[in-house]
């Protein structure tokens, strides 16, 4: 018997390093903020940036857990009543872990399936994992807009 196999071009590990250096980096955005600014500071009618993470928080770690105990969930950021810099932070460090956790957690046959995400969004698992990565690259671009616009520096995209 013959069999063949797809070459692989990144394994189940490395894209959650991959993602993981993102939220390390995403981390450090938040980090570089006044604690003023994070919650209030916009521009051309965006969020402040402590919105944008809050929404980042609601997403990847519940959507895992979703995801493993194949139940699509409600999207919901009501429990996310965060009104400080460090319940952000904290709250980043907490989600992060259930997301090592979670990812972990899915067979790499699994990642082909089509998973209805937060009941509104119907691909497969793994487009659902490039869609969390790249929501948080969308946003973090924004805090690096908000950030240079403030006068800060902020950290180098290409450190995570």
């Amino acid at each position: 018997m013959n069999t063949t196999t797809s070459p692989q071009v990144i394994s189940q590990e490395d894209l959650l390093r991959h993602w993981l250096g993102h939220r390390n980096l995403t981390r450090r955005v938040i980090e570089a903020f006044p604690e003023k600014d994070l919650f209030e500071f916009s521009i051309g009618g965006m969020r402040p940036f402590a919105a944008l993470s809050i929404e980042l928080l609601s997403i990847g770690g519940p959507a895992l857990k979703s995801i493993v105990s194949n139940e699509a969930t409600p999207y919901d950021e009501s429990g996310s009543a965060l009104t400080t810099k460090e319940q952000i932070l904290q709250k980043w460090d907490e989600q992060t872990d259930v997301i090592k956790t979670y990812f972990n957690q899915i067979p790499l046959e699994r990642f082909s399936e089509t998973f209805n995400l937060f009941g509104q969004y119907e691909f497969p698992i793994i487009e659902n994992i490039f869609y969390f990565i790249d929501n948080e690259i969308h946003h973090r671009g924004q805090g690096f807009v908000y950030l240079r616009a403030l006068g800060i520096e902020p950290p180098m995209f290409w450190e995570r």
